[in-house]
């Protein structure tokens, strides 16, 4: 299995060091490898967790919700409802940001054409 120092595991996730420790700190991250000398490792299940915990935090999800998605995810099976439908919740949530921005998009758009219109 191949692992990965931590630089190489915050270049290939885009998370910096102290976000990687911050991670493992909270909970988000757990059961990190270690070298003999104590180092951490990273795997690519911890990488492609990173990747989720990426989406999550870069979609708006609350800190507390990643915090309870990852305790839920580390609960196992029995718990895939309950992820789901936090989820689902953020979908949602996050379906709703992306109209407003649409709309604000188009918004701005119609304010740089007007602009433009009056440096004609």
């Amino acid at each position: 299995m191949n692992t990965y120092p931590p630089s190489v595991a915050a270049e290939r996730t885009g998370f910096s060091l102290d976000t990687l420790r911050y991670y493992e700190r909270i909970g988000l991250l757990s059961g990190i490898g270690r070298t003999s000398g104590g180092r951490r490792v990273f795997t690519e299940d911890d990488l492609g967790w990173l990747d989720v915990l990426r989406c999550l935090r870069d979609t708006g999800m609350p800190i507390a919700q990643v915090r309870r998605y990852a305790e839920l995810a580390r609960e196992g099976e029995a718990t895939l409802a309950e992820r789901l439908a936090l989820l689902e919740e953020h979908s949602r949530e996050v379906e709703e940001r992306m109209k407003l921005l649409r709309h604000q998009y188009a918004h701005l758009q119609d304010k740089i054409a007007w602009y433009r219109g009056q440096l004609d």
